[in-house]
């Protein structure tokens, strides 16, 4: 059973980093050094986020470079309230991407200080019988309908 998930972000901007993660999502630095910052938010589940210096030995020689093509999606549930949260604080780059007509839920979407996308999404609510996804915690769409979508593509 998976009991943690902590992505961690190699970068060459770590306390700009831990600040804007700290600012914009609530996170709490709980361990640091002058190479490392452990995040973390807390809540049931909590959720963790570390930042490594890219060109520290800890991480291997061959990935010793800041992160490149990542993208991060927070689930929200109120889009719109967060966006003018996130517009509030001084947000870099923030991009004001609610489209209450996409089918997945409206989305924002800012990028932090290593080009990480962060997509901040408030889900659509399923009828019918996509209803029993929600009820066995798997989110939306059923994970059969995200498939057949993304094929489709």
């Amino acid at each position: 059973m998976l009991t943690s998930f902590c992505p961690v972000i190699c970068t060459s901007r770590l306390g700009e980093s831990r600040d804007f993660y700290t600012r914009l999502f609530g996170f709490k630095a709980t361990y640091e050094t002058e190479w490392y910052v452990g995040l973390s938010r807390p809540g049931l589940p909590p959720h963790e986020l570390a930042l490594l210096d890219h060109s520290h030995p800890a991480a291997p020689e061959a990935h010793r470079s800041p992160v490149r093509a990542v993208r991060i999606t927070l689930e929200v549930d109120d889009g719109e309230e967060e966006w003018e949260r996130i517009v509030t604080c001084g947000a870099p780059n923030a991009q004001p991407a609610l489209r209450a007509t996409d089918p997945d839920g409206k989305h924002l979407v800012v990028t932090d200080p290593n080009g990480v996308r962060i997509d901040v999404v408030t889900p659509k609510r399923p009828t019918g019988d996509r209803t029993d996804c929600w009820s066995r915690g798997e989110g939306a769409p059923c994970p059969e309908e995200s498939i057949l979508r993304w094929r489709s593509r």
